[in-house]
Formats: structure tokens, sequence, C-alpha cells
């Protein structure tokens, strides 16, 4: 079995609710999964605490996040790629 050759194993595609730290985004991933018993779709929601070394990603922007070593107590996950920038509105 091979992968595709652009993704990481364990990688995430969510979007920047937050850019106001420095080096730290906060990315939520949505996703919906059915209910274990009654079978309805829900939607659930991931917020990870994310470390972006180069502040290159801002609120808005769709990014690839794949998990790391502890940067610090809360954040886990780093910045792979910014898959899509914002679009500028007005």
């Amino acid at each position: 079995m091979s992968e595709t050759s652009s993704e990481l194993k364990g990688t995430k595609v969510g979007v920047v609710a937050s850019d106001k730290r420095d080096k730290t985004r906060k990315v939520v991933i949505d996703f919906r999964a059915p209910h274990p018993k009654y079978g309805k779709y829900v939607r659930g929601r991931t917020v990870l605490h994310v470390h972006d070394e180069r502040n290159e990603s801002h609120q808005g922007d769709v990014v690839e996040v794949a998990q790391c070593r502890p940067v610090s107590k809360t954040k886990r996950w780093r910045i792979v790629r910014v898959v899509e920038k914002r679009s500028q509105v007005g």
C-alpha cells in the first residue's frame, strides 16, 4: 500500500479561527459523524492549538496540520502548509 505523495500520515485539514497570538494559531476542524444509537448525522468540531513558526497563516485560511512533539502546554500540532488563502473582500 502506498500513500499519496503530498500527504503525510496523520495530517488534518482545518480553518484558522484565530491568529492573535505570536507563532500560535487556533485551527477548527469540522466533521459529521453518525450518532451511535440513532444513526442521524451530528456535527462536531475539534479545536487545535497549532504552532506556526513563520506566522504565515491568518484567520480564515485553510491549513494542513500534523502532529508533532509538545511545543507548549497546549500545542501538539504544527502547520505543514497553507492549502488556501482566505479571499480578500472589500
